[in-house]
């Protein structure tokens, strides 16, 4: 399925993304050993237990990628010019081992490009939930996206 075109975005428009993950302790472990973070609260559960979360904490950028990586088939897939770059990310609760997570996102801004008429400039808000429908991350990823062939 590809992605939208940048004339088919509309600003507030949702799109509830179809791929959920339950995220293992082989997943936390493998992203942070590859990304050379050592951090324990990731990676040591007895240092973990002595945090104010009582284990460990799923890596975030491993969260940051997981919902960039699951919207690309509903938002950007072969209509992606290119990435421009990534605005705030909060998270405002941690994923931890064994949580499942799903992914939302919304146009959150739409403008024309000042030099390529065939593109646009999209804001997309990726929000990432949990099992328990909390919130546990948002990002805004900007995106120079391809407009509808004539």
């Amino acid at each position: 399925m590809p992605g939208l075109y940048f004339d088919e975005a509309e600003i507030g428009q949702e799109i509830e993304h179809g791929l959920t993950r339950t995220v293992t302790e082989a997943d936390n472990v493998l992203f942070s050993c590859i990304t050379h973070n050592p951090q324990p609260l990731h990676l040591d559960e007895e240092y973990a237990k002595n945090t104010e979360f009582g284990q460990r904490v799923f890596n975030s950028m491993y969260t940051v990628a997981f919902a960039c990586g699951v919207s690309v088939e509903d938002t950007t897939m072969g209509t992606l010019v290119v990435n421009l770059g990534f605005g705030e990310m909060k998270f405002p609760k941690p994923v931890f081992i064994n949580d499942t997570l799903r992914v939302k996102t919304v146009i959150a801004d739409k403008r024309e490009s000042k030099s390529r008429p065939n593109a646009g400039i999209l804001a997309f808000e990726h929000q990432v939930w949990n099992q328990r429908n909390e919130l546990v991350c948002t990002i805004i990823r900007i995106a120079l996206m391809k407009k509808r062939p004539a």
